[in-house]
């Protein structure tokens, strides 16, 4: 079973290669994270041509989030438990469903702006509802992961270079913290332990020609509880969709499970 998450940053401008990549990489399931549209508005009929049943749930210009598949879908929930407010809105950042006997959760998590910002504070809330939703889903007895773009690097050697980011949001000791917690729960990050020695980024800004010198972050992760951690057989970061114009400033992140 291939499972796999992207953040597209706008399934409208990226329609075209999201349909291309499906049909080359044919993952089983596929979490998207910022849509940039409304649940109606996400492009059920092309993606379905392609056999995939849709979870989406947007609510407008930003964020945004969806759980592609064609092993079934079901048991779908949007929104934490206990999921706090930003400018007392709540934003569509998660999704859950259950697909092929696989219950998988894509997540966006807030950017967190600056360390001194509001929406740092809002962050670090979401990450705690966040957590308490993987609590309650891990009683259940079934492979589980949660998959999307965390907006956190968890180590220095995620980050091109760990002194660029001195006082910035995404290497901070409490998101960091907020990680480890996550993993506390009874989930693991799988795709080092699948890669063995290499962490390879996952974002790399558009601007200063941040790709072409690989000056990346690995911020697009999969934590799994053990008996989907036990079931990686392999897992990599498709670079090559990041290439080109038109792109998303995220590459793919996919994990193959064995049968």
């Amino acid at each position: 079973m291939r499972i796999a998450t992207w953040n597209v940053n706008s399934v409208g401008a990226r329609l075209p290669r999201l349909l291309s990549w499906l049909s080359s990489a044919e993952p089983d399931v596929l979490c998207l994270q910022e849509l940039k549209c409304t649940t109606e508005a996400f492009p059920h009929d092309e993606v379905g041509e392609l056999g995939y049943e849709v979870a989406a749930y947007g609510l407008g210009r930003w964020n945004g989030v969806a759980i592609l598949s064609r092993a079934g879908i079901g048991e779908v929930t949007r929104g934490l438990v206990g999921e706090p407010t930003y400018e007392d809105a709540t934003e569509s950042r998660a999704i859950g469903a259950t697909c092929g006997g696989v219950r998988v959760w894509s997540v966006y998590v807030p950017n967190g702006r600056e360390p001194e910002h509001a929406h740092y504070g809002y962050k670090l809330r979401w990450l705690d509802a966040l957590r308490a939703t993987a609590e309650a889903e891990l009683t259940a007895d079934r492979p589980f992961a949660v998959l999307g773009d965390f907006n956190i690097a968890p180590a220095d050697e995620d980050v091109w270079d760990i002194s660029v980011f001195e006082n910035s949001t995404h290497v901070t000791e409490p998101e960091r913290k907020a990680l480890a917690m996550l993993r506390e729960s009874g989930l693991s990050d799988v795709l080092p332990r699948a890669l063995k020695y290499d962490r390879p980024y996952t974002y790399w800004d558009y601007r200063q020609l941040a790709f072409p010198k690989n000056r990346g972050m690995r911020i697009d992760l999969v934590y799994g509880n053990p008996s989907f951690a036990g079931a990686v057989e392999d897992a990599y970061v498709d670079r090559e969709e990041r290439k080109g114009k038109g792109g998303s400033d995220h590459a793919p992140v996919v994990v193959d499970l064995t049968p």
